[in-house]
Order: C-alpha cells, then structure tokens, then sequence
C-alpha cells in the first residue's frame, strides 16, 4: 500500500535543521500564533476544514471523557488546539426517554497503558468503563453554550456529537422524535451563538456498539449508515445542518468495513448523503477486561493499521472504478500519535485529525515539561523533526509537487481525487 515508509521525510537539510532548532526551542512553550508561525518559517497553510467549518489547524480533539466540562474546552483553546467534539449525548424525546440509555454510563477511573500491535510495534491505549453523557441533557446544553463561547474567543470550532436510535433487528420503527427534539435543541444552542452558520454534528456509532446485539447482523449496520443522516437532516428543518457519521470499526472483518464505506458512498446524493465522515473510532474486544468489565473498546498500533488499509484500499477501488467516487470530506481519527501517522490519514483523503489518547500520555513521554498535555502533543505532532508534521508536509509537497499556497484541505482534496493519480502506482496491491 502507498505508505511513508521512509525512515525519515527527505527534505532540505537547512529545513530539518530548522525543525530541530524550533523542536529544542518549543520545550518552554509553543509561539503565541503556531500557524502564523508555521506559514512565516515554513511557508505551510496550517488551515483546513472540519464539518464545513474552517479550522484554523487540523487537530483536534475527539469526543470522549477530555471533553465533558468547560475547564477542558477552556485549557484546549488556550493552548492552540483546532477544533473541539463534545462528549457524546444520549438522544431523548421530549418526555425525556432515552432508546438509547444503556450507552448513558459515567465514567470511572482511566487506565493509560502501553499496548503492543500485531506487527510488533508499541503504542498506547486508554481503558475506561463509560459511554456516553451521564448527566441530564439540561446541563449538556448549558455546557455546549459556554464551550461554543470558549470556543469562538480563540477561533476554535466547537461541535456536539449525539447517539441517536439505532433500532435492532426486528424493531422496525425508528424512534423519530428523539432525531427532532435533540436536534432542534442543539441547534437552539447553536443558533445562540453562530447563526450564520450550519451546525456541524457528529452522529456517533460508538466502539462499544460493535460488541452490542444492535449490530449483530451487517445488513442492519448498512441500513442505520444509509438512513439516519435523513432523520437527522429532517429533525433540524428548517435550519440547515452538517451531519458526519462516525464509522466504527465493527467486529466483522475487513471486507466488510469497505462494504460500509461502499454503501455510504453509494449514497452521497440527496437527503440521505452525509456531509462529512469519522473514520474509524476504536477497535473491540469481547475478552478485554477493565474494572469488572468483560469487552472493551481498545486502541494503539492495529486501531491505525487496519483504519489506514481500509481507506488505502477504498482509494484504490476508487482509482479502478469499483467503486463509486463520493470525495466526502474525511476526519481521520486512531492511534493519531505522530504527524507522520496524520499524514498517512492526509494520504488517503483526511482534511482533519481527532485525537484522544496522545492527550493523556505520562508527562515524561513529551519533550514539552511546562503548559497542559495539549500544547505538549501539538510540539511532538507538529515540529518533532522526523516525525513531524511539518516535515512530512515539506516532503509531501516536494513528491507531488503541491503548491506552497494550498492549505490542509487542498491537499487533501489531491489525494481523494482519482484524476491525479496518487493511487495508481499501487492497482496491483488491491486485495
């Protein structure tokens, strides 16, 4: 599969000096303004597009327990991150009932270990026994608001996620007046603060869903990707809405994780077409245990192998016209722990990147000692001289010859394109 398997980015020695130098010199604190910084010294547009929104910098952080409460979201846009997910909500009706309540589950302690990956390589994984939003859904719109004003203080993109209804197999209704008053309610708080803009959402298909009897059948995983963009769409009328699914890795194999993605890009016309997609949450395991919990969502080296063959054969199927071509913008998330690993994500269509657990790791484990957890990633993400984003930007730019002028999302919309060809070289790999 195309892949950086260079050991290091080739590029100007006086540029990877300069890296090294910025790498040394960071450890105190990132510049007040990194992308102004980024595109003065490097001549790299750091900016892209999250949801239909502009991100000032393509990182950013995935829904989950480092976003539940203000001070996160406040310490995030203080320390330069792109964008923000909330932690997920649990859709209700009006009544205040809950299809989906059994996901509705606070957390408890966290676990940040180092994990080993099939091929060898070590990583890390965080284990926690919680969902989704436990509290009433009062307090979630009340956080949403000031993590929206948090948020627009510093150019930071905040946007909610929800779990809404997902019938099992032989329900038959879908519970239409959670997708209508969650939605409406979210865009309420929205609309408050951004009522210019259309709302982006993600629409979570959580890990621990792949353990679930909801998703014993693939036929009813097919029907829930192609049918609850709809309803969501539908819910927020008359207001427009950004609606992103986010993929879970599903405890079928491989093949099957392109018959979803198939299925979504065949499609991406008409009501029922996403804006935009999350690929591809946490990995499961039925025999993983944590805290007197037996079957865990788990992450680390194999989260990111088998997200990055997934999307690398979706673009060669692309490429031969197996497969329909739908370019739906793409926020890659898994085991992101490098600027090298977000740039194999870029190579295969992602515009944005959502991290989790490179934001929880020791605080030994960075090179950064001072300022919050976030700042400390975004040093190693970006100017870690090898495998930097940055640098493999540079090196990018110099094999496909990219314009200094194009940003993120640019360069991304290169790699989705089958007309130019980043693919072909690499039919003969189609499994």
């Amino acid at each position: 599969m195309l892949s950086l398997t260079l050991k290091r980015p080739e590029i100007d020695p006086s540029i990877r000096f300069a890296l090294a130098q910025d790498y040394e010199r960071f450890r105190s604190g990132l510049p007040s303004s990194l992308e102004e910084y980024a595109q003065d010294r490097y001549a790299i547009d750091l900016s892209s597009e999250y949801g239909g929104l502009r991100v000032k910098n393509p990182f950013g952080k995935a829904s989950g327990q480092l976003s539940l409460n203000i001070s996160q979201i406040r310490r995030d846009a203080d320390e330069g991150l792109g964008f923000a997910v909330l932690k997920t909500i649990i859709a209700e009706d009006a009544e205040g009932a809950q299809s989906m309540s059994e996901w509705a589950i606070e957390e408890t302690r966290m676990l940040v270990e180092r994990i080993t990956g099939a091929d060898g390589c070590e990583g890390w994984t965080v284990s926690w026994k919680g969902r989704g939003w436990y509290d009433t859904f009062e307090k979630y719109l009340e956080f949403f608001g000031e993590a929206l004003e948090a948020g627009q203080a510093v150019d930071m993109p905040v946007v909610p996620s929800c779990k809404y209804h997902l019938p099992r197999s032989g329900e038959g209704e879908w519970k239409v007046a959670e997708y209508e008053y969650t939605t409406r309610r979210l865009l309420e708080v929205w609309r408050r603060h951004l009522p210019d803009q259309e709302m982006p959402i993600e629409k979570d298909f959580s890990p621990t869903l792949a353990g679930s009897d909801r998703a014993a059948q693939t036929q009813i995983i097919i029907h829930w990707l192609t049918r609850v963009t709809g309803l969501i769409r539908h819910g927020a009328q008359p207001f427009g809405i950004k609606v992103g699914l986010k993929v879970f890795n599903s405890v079928f194999g491989d093949d099957f994780q392109l018959e979803m993605l198939r299925a979504i890009n065949e499609s991406c016309e008409g009501e029922d077409a996403p804006d935009f997609l999350v690929y591809g949450n946490r990995l499961f395991d039925s025999n993983r245990q944590f805290d007197g919990v037996r079957g865990i969502a788990y992450g680390g080296p194999d989260l990111s192998s088998r997200n990055l063959s997934v999307l690398a054969r979706m673009r060669l199927l692309e490429n031969v016209g197996s497969v329909r071509v739908c370019r739906l913008p793409i926020s890659a998330t898994g085991n992101i722990t490098s600027g090298r690993t977000a740039a194999e994500y870029l190579l295969r269509g992602a515009s944005s990147f959502q991290i989790h657990t490179f934001f929880q790791l020791p605080s030994g484990e960075y090179t950064m000692q001072t300022g919050g957890k976030t700042a400390r990633a975004l040093l190693e993400l970006y100017f870690h001289p090898e495998e930097g984003l940055l640098a493999w930007l540079l090196h990018l730019r110099r094999v496909f010859d990219w314009s200094p002028e194009w940003n993120i999302k640019q360069m991304a919309e290169f790699c989705l394109d089958p007309a130019n060809q980043v693919w072909a070289a690499h039919e003969s790999t189609i499994g």
